[in-house]
């Protein structure tokens, strides 16, 4: 990892990018940000990819180094820690505005700036992307992908009360304080679960959320990680965070 000094006022925007064998998207992934007019810096947090993912991000902090870092892991450590490292790395260098985004071209560097900006106005403290307000807004996904998210919407909303429609959203942005008031230590999730956890704790910390329409489209290059075990994860994970808050060890 490089060292990073903290950003001035005009450039506290970090995106957190996880990846593993994300070498044929993360080039592009990383030159839609960097074009964007809100100035964004970017945290890769890669769980040793075999396909020269880390590479191809060292090669283009040799061009951009002020804006761009990479944290390599020593395995496949999940999406949940990956970005609970790069939550700590952003707090640590008092970054302002903190997004989550996928390495695999699904969300559109375009939209970061909205999700910022909803955020710096003060309209929102988590913004998220989301793909099911204003209709259904997924672009190349089966059937059957379709319908389990936006059933995984209903379940998870039925059960925990959440006035969040995208519930598993993995584009977002939080403002610092969002995440210096939970207790990340507590959030042990880990891939759609990690995204309801964190919505759930959000909004029950009191927070204002807010949706903001995104377009989602199927990744074209590598390969999904979408598994049945994240679904099981997912499922009971919304029972477990219910419980809990209804004890008080949220």
């Amino acid at each position: 990892m490089s060292p990073a000094s903290a950003p001035d006022a005009a450039a506290n925007a970090l995106v957190i990018i996880p990846t593993y064998n994300e070498a044929d998207n993360i080039g592009r992934v990383i030159d839609l940000v960097l074009a964007q007019p809100t100035p964004i810096s970017i945290l890769i947090v890669d769980d040793n990819s075999d396909d020269g993912t880390a590479q191809v991000v060292q090669e283009a902090m040799e061009d951009t180094p002020a804006r761009i870092d990479l944290i390599e892991r020593g395995g496949k450590l999940g999406l949940g820690t990956a970005y609970l490292r790069g939550f700590r790395y952003a707090l640590a260098r008092d970054f302002t505005f903190i997004c989550e985004m996928d390495a695999d071209l699904s969300h559109d560097p375009d939209d970061l700036p909205r999700l910022i900006e909803t955020v710096r106005t003060g309209e929102a403290d988590l913004a998220v992307g989301s793909r099911y307000v204003g209709g259904v807004r997924v672009i190349d996904w089966p059937l059957s992908r379709l319908v389990l998210s936006y059933a995984a919407g209903i379940y998870t909303r039925s059960i925990t009360r959440m006035p969040i429609r995208d519930v598993t959203a993995g584009f977002k942005c939080f403002h610092r304080r969002v995440l210096e008031a939970l207790p990340l230590d507590r959030v042990n999730s880990d891939g759609y679960a990690f995204q309801v956890e964190m919505h759930y704790r959000s909004w029950r910390a009191g927070f204002e959320v807010k949706e903001i329409p995104v377009i989602f489209t199927e990744r074209t290059e590598g390969q999904s990680k979408m598994s049945k075990a994240i679904v099981r994860e997912a499922a009971l994970k919304v029972w477990e965070l219910r419980l809990r808050d209804l004890v008080g060890a949220l």
